[in-house]
This record gives structure tokens, C-alpha cells and sequence, in this order.
């Protein structure tokens, strides 16, 4: 069963609490779907449905003023995804539940649409806000993607491929300050997939190394890792019609940024266990 776990605290508590009540509501789904049998769930998961909606009204609200507040770049990306959890509970909402056996398969239906996106939402998404820089702030550096000596975890196989996907993330970054109308998203979709296609071989890697050492944290890592693979596969630059290139700009600073906070404050980890 998923349950609140460490790896889940972003360090604001209002956020934090409420990233626990969600995680509370799929608990009271699980139970139903494990003890329900026998009677009418009907009104137990219109309850949840409900709650689940009024949810997603006060926290969307609370997390997305608290992003705005710190003027976070990645706030667009969040609403979008704020947008796409409301339009599925509603959804849900809609069906027609009259039967148990109707009853059974929405709530599992529901269950995996929640743990898929407490995961891949809080840990892909949520666990950068208010990490990464000002958008102003992070244009000033001189060179954001450069591998330094701050980033070196002490394993000389992850040192180097962390040193590639720095590398893999600035070409992707130059790619996007020069795109074009003209020029179109071919070389950028190409260098994205070929960024996800690495990422993938690096965490593979990573993962094995830390099974070989038997690392504490193993899962949590994991977790980690499909989080952020599941957001690179949820890019579709074919959607991108209103501000492009402030979009893929936003999306490459997300990379960046994720990769800086993942290693500083989980793969650092690893070399000490």
C-alpha cells in the first residue's frame, strides 16, 4: 500500500499536510476496495469523489499562491497539470455507479489514477517548487548547465554520466534560446527524446549500483527516477501553441533543476551508505 513517506515532504507544511490528506483518501479507498465486498459502496466513493474535488480546489489554490509567491517558472507547467487532475475527478463523478460491479471497477480505476499521480505529480512536479531559482536569477548565471565539482557524488561511473546528462541538457538549452517559427521543433524534439533515452540508461545504471551496494533508499530513488521519466514522457511540443519558446525554456530549466536538487539532496547520499 502507498503510504506518506519522507520522500514525499517538499518543507512547507500547509503543502505537505495536504499532499498527506490525499494520501489519507486513497488509504479509505483501499480499505473499501479490500473489506467493501458484499455491500453498496455507492455513497463511500461519492464521498471520496467529492472530498477529491473540494481537494483540488483549496490545494491548487494554496500550492499555486505559494508559487507564485517565490515566482517559481515551473507554475504553468503546474497549472496545467492542476487543470488535467480536476477534469479526471470529475470524470469520475460522471460515471454511473448503480451496480457493485460498476462500483468496484471505478474505485480500482481510481486508486491507480491517484497513486499514478501522487507519485509521478509530487515527485516529478512537486518536489521542485520553490527549489528552483527565479527564473531572473537563474538567466543571470553564466553558465547554468556547466558540471561542477559541487555536483560530484563520489561514484565514478554516476559522476560520468551526470556529467553527460549536464552536457545533453545545455545543448538542449542552446537548442531552444535559438529556435525559430522556422527552424520548428524537429531538432528539439530529437534532442529531448535522445535527453529521456540517456536519463533512462543513467538510471538504470543508478539503480543497479545502489542494488549492488543494497542502499537503504533504494525505492525512494526509484520512485524518483519513473516520476521524472513519466514527466519528460508527458512533453508533447506538438500542443505548444501560445509562447513556445518561453514554454520549452521553462521546460529546460524544470530539467535542470530537478537534476541539480536530485543529486544534492538524494544521489549525494549514496556514496556514504
Amino acid at each position: 500500500m502507498i503510504r506518506f513517506t519522507e520522500d514525499c515532504l517538499l518543507g512547507v507544511e500547509q503543502i505537505d499536510e495536504e499532499h498527506r490528506y490525499l494520501f489519507e483518501l486513497l488509504e479509505r479507498g483501499d480499505y473499501l476496495i479490500n473489506n467493501g465486498y458484499g455491500r453498496d459502496l455507492y455513497e463511500d466513493i461519492k464521498q471520496i469523489l467529492r472530498e477529491l474535488e473540494e481537494y483540488a480546489d483549496r490545494h491548487f489554490e494554496h500550492e499555486e499562491a505559494y508559487m507564485k509567491r517565490v515566482r517559481d517558472p515551473e507554475l504553468i507547467l503546474q497549472r496545467t497539470q492542476h487543470i488535467a487532475f480536476r477534469e479526471t475527478i470529475l470524470e469520475f463523478l460522471m460515471k454511473n455507479i448503480d451496480d457493485d460491479e460498476e462500483q468496484r471497477r471505478t474505485l480500482e480505476e481510481l486508486l491507480n489514477f491517484l497513486a499514478k499521480w501522487l507519485y509521478h505529480h509530487i515527485l516529478g512536479s512537486d518536489m521542485m517548487i520553490g527549489k528552483l531559482p527565479p527564473l531572473e536569477e537563474w538567466m543571470l548565471k553564466e553558465n547554468p548547465c556547466e558540471f561542477s565539482e559541487e555536483y560530484l557524488v563520489g561514484v565514478d561511473l554516476i559522476d560520468r554520466e551526470h556529467k553527460k546528462l549536464f552536457a545533453l541538457v545545455e545543448r538542449a538549452n542552446n537548442l531552444v534560446k535559438a529556435w525559430s517559427v522556422e527552424s520548428g521543433f524537429d531538432e528539439v524534439k530529437e534532442m529531448l527524446r535522445e535527453l529521456k533515452d540517456y536519463t533512462e540508461v543513467h538510471f538504470a545504471d543508478e539503480e543497479a549500483y545502489m542494488r549492488s551496494i543494497q542502499y537503504a533508499d533504494y525505492d525512494v530513488q526509484k520512485r524518483a527516477h519513473e516520476a521524472f521519466i513519466a514527466r519528460l514522457e508527458e512533453v508533447d511540443l506538438e500542443k505548444v501553441e501560445e509562447n513556445p519558446r518561453e514554454y520549452l525554456l521553462s521546460l529546460v530549466e524544470f530539467l535542470l533543476g530537478w537534476l541539480v536538487n536530485h543529486i544534492l539532496h538524494a544521489d549525494k547520499k549514496i556514496a556514504g551508505a
